[in-house]
């Protein structure tokens, strides 16, 4: 049963539309890398333009988020939490953004055997931001449920880590790959990264929020 009522329900639906926003920006970034690794530059340089649109539209819904914050949704005790809440969000397609414009901008030469596990990790750090959505959504309905996803997160934040980490010591080992490539790649892997850690930070949130509602 929903907890709250009245304003907070536009704010729901709103929160619902950025975590959907923000959603899409990781799968757009997905569609972009896989294209980058398979050689279809062009078409990652579209897809560019799209991921950097989706960011700017989740942006737009983290202020309109803010807006309805601070014209009286929740009691003020709760309005900064759903303000830094919104905020951490808006970090993960912040940096899926990132990744995205670190690989268009510096075209780095491919590593053939490393492929999939670059597209791995960007699985695994969507798969953590989906647990994320779901510890959000259930804010208003189940704290506990909340409160499980939230650690489903931190779980997963961890498995990509290690997928990273991995990916990581392969490119600065590899003989293959010119130094020029390394450092690409090691900006755009971590950005990578960082789409799992933002949103297992935001889940830390959730997590607060959660166990401040519980009592």
């Amino acid at each position: 049963m929903p907890i709250f009522g009245g304003k907070e329900n536009n704010v729901f639906v709103t929160i619902d539309k950025h975590l959907e926003a923000v959603e899409l920006t990781i799968i757009k970034l997905r569609e972009l890398v896989e294209a980058y690794v398979n050689g279809e530059i062009e078409r990652a340089e579209m897809l560019m333009g799209e991921v950097e649109e989706l960011e700017r539209k989740a942006d737009s819904l983290r202020r309109e988020i803010e807006t309805m914050l601070y014209q009286g949704a929740f009691l003020p005790v709760n309005r900064g939490d759903y303000a830094r809440l919104s905020e951490l969000i808006d970090g993960v397609a912040d940096a899926a953004e990132s990744a995205a414009h670190s690989l268009i901008l510096a075209k780095p030469k491919v590593p053939a055997d490393l492929k999939q596990e670059i597209l791995e990790l960007l699985d695994y750090s969507l798969k953590t931001y989906q647990l994320l959505e779901e510890a959000v959504k259930a804010l208003n309905k189940n704290v506990d449920e909340a409160i499980e996803y939230a650690k489903k997160t931190e779980v997963a934040e961890e498995d990509a880590d290690k997928i990273e980490y991995s990916l990581l010591r392969k490119v600065f080992e590899s003989e293959k790959i010119t130094t020029f490539a390394k450092i690409v790649w090691d900006k755009v892997i971590t950005k990578i990264g960082d789409i799992a850690d933002r949103a297992e930070d935001a889940s830390d949130q959730v997590l607060l929020m959660a166990l401040k509602r519980r009592g």
